[in-house]
């Protein structure tokens, strides 16, 4: 899949949608503004289990 031309994935975020199979289908469903908002809040994210949290709350929206 290719979200936002993959570019603009964070690494550490890509890797964490990577690892849940349903945040990564949530996440392609969304329009490209919910895309970057996403994204966005990413930047905010501190660690890998933070990331990992975040991942997961994206899974159950």
């Amino acid at each position: 899949m290719n979200f936002v031309n993959g570019k603009d994935i964070p690494l550490g975020f890509g890797m964490a949608l990577a690892q849940n199979s349903e945040a990564m289908t949530r996440f392609a469903a969304m329009s490209e503004v919910q895309r970057r908002e996403i994204i966005a809040g990413t930047h905010s994210v501190r660690s890998k289990k933070e990331m990992q949290a975040y991942v997961d709350r994206i899974a159950h929206m």
